[in-house]
This record gives C-alpha cells, sequence and structure tokens, in this order.
C-alpha cells in the first residue's frame, strides 16, 4: 500500500491510477487528518507526501512521521511545486527519501517509488546495536545515550546504524552518499559532513567516537 497525500483532486486521482496501474495498491488524502487517520489501522510501504497543503503542511508532517516509532521507517517522498533548492534541502535533512519536483511525470514518479522501495527494503530484525552506553534498537528503530532516547532524522539514524554494524571501517563520503542517500541521489559530498557534524552532536559524548579520516572519510571508533 502507497498512501498519497495531495490536496489537488486531479493530481491525487492521476497519481493513484498510475500507481494501481503499475502494480501498486494506492490510497489517496487531500489533507493531513485524513492520513493519520488511516495510519492508525494500516501501515504503507511508502508515503508520497505534498509540501504545500491545508491545515498541516507536508514539513510538519514529516516532522511527526520521524518522531513517532510506528512511522519512523516508512519511506517518505516529498513532492513540491516550489521547486525550491531550500525545500528541497529542509526535507531531506528531516528524513525524505527523496524529492520530486512539480510537475513531474507520472512514469517518473514510479520509477522514484521502486528505487526507494528497494533501498529501503525489509529491514532484518537484528540484535540491538551498542558502544558502551549508546544503543541502537533496530527493531524499534529508537536509540539511546546512557539511557536517554535521542532523536534523530532517518538519515543520522542510517549513518549511526552503518557505523555500529562495522566499528572501526573506514567509510569515505562516497560510500556514504551511496549507502544511505542512494546512487539515485544528486548532490554533493558536503551533506555528508554536514549530517555528520549533526549526528555527532546529537550523540553527546559519544559523538567524539566519530572520528574524521583526513583526506578519505569517517569510522567510528571507541576512546582509547
Amino acid at each position: 500500500m502507497i498512501y498519497c497525500l495531495e490536496d489537488d483532486n486531479g493530481i491525487r486521482e492521476l497519481m493513484i491510477y498510475t500507481l494501481n496501474a503499475s502494480g501498486f495498491e494506492a490510497c489517496g488524502f487531500d489533507e493531513a487528518s485524513a492520513m493519520w487517520q488511516a495510519l492508525e489501522k494500516e501501515q504503507p510501504q511508502l508515503i508520497i507526501l505534498d509540501i504545500m497543503l491545508p491545515g498541516e503542511d507536508g514539513i510538519t508532517v514529516l516532522k511527526k512521521l520521524r518522531q513517532r516509532p510506528a512511522t519512523a521507517a516508512i519511506p517518505v517522498i516529498m513532492a513540491s511545486a516550489k521547486g525550491s533548492e531550500y525545500d528541497k534541502v529542509i526535507g531531506l535533512d528531516l528524513g525524505a527519501d527523496d524529492y520530486l519536483a512539480k510537475p513531474f511525470g507520472m512514469m517518473e514518479m514510479v520509477s522514484r517509488v521502486k528505487a526507494v522501495l528497494r533501498r529501503s527494503g525489509p529491514r532484518e530484525k537484528t540484535q540491538v546495536l551498542r558502544l558502551k552506553g549508546l544503543e541502537m534498537n533496530p527493531a524499534a528503530h529508537t536509540v539511546s545515550e546512557n539511557g536517554n532516547r535521542l532523536q534523530l532524522t532517518l538519515k543520522e539514524y542510517q549513518l549511526l546504524e552503518l557505523f555500529l554494524k562495522q566499528p572501526g571501517q573506514v567509510f569515505t563520503r562516497d560510500q556514504l552518499l551511496l549507502q544511505v542517500w542512494g546512487s539515485e541521489f544528486i548532490g554533493e559530498t558536503r551533506t555528508v559532513d554536514v549530517h555528520i557534524g549533526t549526528l555527532r552532536t546529537k550523540l553527546g559524548q559519544y559523538g567524539e567516537y566519530i572520528r574524521t579520516i583526513r583526506g578519505v572519510g569517517y569510522k567510528l571508533e571507541e576512546k582509547q
């Protein structure tokens, strides 16, 4: 099931028709309140979320989705008629998995949906990952520092998960872009540096464990 939150009736109906014709099951909503009600009954594989909406705007909806444990891992594709770099950066930094600039073609939408679903895939129910007082529970999609729950964006979470699964492994910026943002992402490696910086800040004392390897990238290593 794919949820489409779009207030333009014509666009929403065309999106649903195209997704259904492409082998997906889709359901549309013209405002956030209707989607929240539906989420209580069924979790979708993916949400296509318009930024400009009546009532709750798409950015507010995305923040709530990422803050709630039950919806934090649902892939989200943002859509906006603005097409501004600012909207795109804000959406991606808050945990959106991809971005569609209006007007977009229906086949482009289907292609991006398939790409995001391939990247996100079913997550393995792995054991809890720990480094001293830093703990990640992949099954619950939570991170805590000495028992205190941390609020991470989806990209920050995925970066930390990668580091915790392979402590001591050096990752280049290009490798991190590929594994966390995906091959379809068009952006600079500076994106990685910005997210590493915010992740370090949120991890408190454990932020120092993410070491910069000059001229190469980053690795997670316990302080000696």
